[in-house]
């Protein structure tokens, strides 16, 4: 089904959840060209290096690039130690220059969510960033949550995301799933994503809801029982999906928090040590039951994780 729009979206089903492609494309060849690589992970001690370091991939897309610059945020923990640095020098003069020049998006949403939940991340990121950051920016373009027809939402916002051609920097986490698989912004395990996806609209899961109250709830948010009761009640996620992930010039991964979310220590030790397969309907099952997978399917991704991420996986942390 085609939808009529600025761009022309492709609407498709599979099973329960809803997923938007541009046209042109075909799925299959395309994840048939795609050249798996392997995961090179740099070990770093604390999670404001984390944070610095991520802060140098900004600076260093900027020096090599003119003009604006595209990044899409991450929520959650993984870059917390980023954004409470982002918010303190935007308070200064001194990256004025930089912010000035920053297009941000947002990756994934529950939905439906008030705007003014503390469950939300671009609450999240209002907490962290400060008015400064977002008074400083050139834009900032969240996903729709408090709208009766999400489709037409998350069309609305990818015709904002293809407005400005190329995403620069894309930066990803890992979420824990069932059996050591893992999520991707939050394309789940079995959703049915394909290599031409550019965002979906799929039923929430209990596991999901549980992971995101948790991580927020580590991460220091304020929550009220009102905000987790509603946020308990949200139905979908929208999400950005693979071809938007695989369409990015660069990826930065960070994986910061395993003491409170354990279970990513074993989905990263599968993400690296898994051989993605050649024939492409074996590979595509392989991206289904495991969309942390994707990431190992972009050629310019650095990944960036704490010691303890490393803890019982055996040879890796010898």
């Amino acid at each position: 089904m085609s939808v009529s729009t600025e761009i022309q979206i492709l609407r498709r089903t599979a099973g329960d959840n809803v997923w938007l492609s541009t046209a042109g494309d075909d799925a299959t060849a395309r994840l048939a060209r795609l050249t798996p690589q392997t995961l090179n992970y740099e070990v770093l001690a604390s999670e404001d290096a984390v944070g610095r370091t991520m802060l140098e991939e900004v600076e260093t897309v900027a020096r090599e690039k003119r003009g604006d610059l595209t990044i899409i945020l991450l929520g959650g923990r993984g870059a917390q130690a980023l954004h409470r640095l982002l918010g303190q020098l935007a308070k200064t003069t001194e990256i004025d220059q930089l912010l000035g020049r920053l297009s941000v998006f947002t990756q994934d949403a529950l939905a439906p969510l008030r705007s003014d939940n503390s469950l939300s991340f671009v609450r999240d990121f209002e907490r962290l960033l400060g008015a400064d950051f977002f008074r400083k920016v050139k834009s900032f373009t969240s996903m729709p949550t408090d709208t009766k027809d999400l489709e037409a939402g998350l069309i609305h916002y990818l015709e904002e995301l293809e407005s400005r051609q190329d995403i620069d920097l894309f930066f990803l986490g890992l979420g824990p799933e069932a059996g050591a698989a893992s999520h991707l912004a939050y394309i789940k395990p079995g959703s049915g994503a394909g290599a031409t996806d550019l965002a979906g609209v799929i039923p929430v899961s209990s596991s999901i809801l549980e992971h995101h109250i948790t991580k927020f709830k580590a991460g220091g948010s304020a929550i009220t029982e009102s905000d987790e009761a509603e946020c308990r009640r949200a139905s979908h996620i929208l999400t950005l999906g693979p071809a938007a992930i695989l369409c990015a010039r660069r990826i930065v991964q960070s994986i910061v928090d395993a003491d409170t979310a354990p279970a990513k220590r074993a989905s990263f030790r599968r993400l690296i040590e898994t051989q993605i397969a050649s024939n492409v309907e074996t590979r595509q099952r392989q991206m289904d039951e495991n969309p942390g997978l994707w990431i190992r399917l972009h050629p310019n991704v650095r990944s960036l994780i704490l010691p303890n991420v490393l803890i019982d996986q055996g040879r890796m942390d010898n």
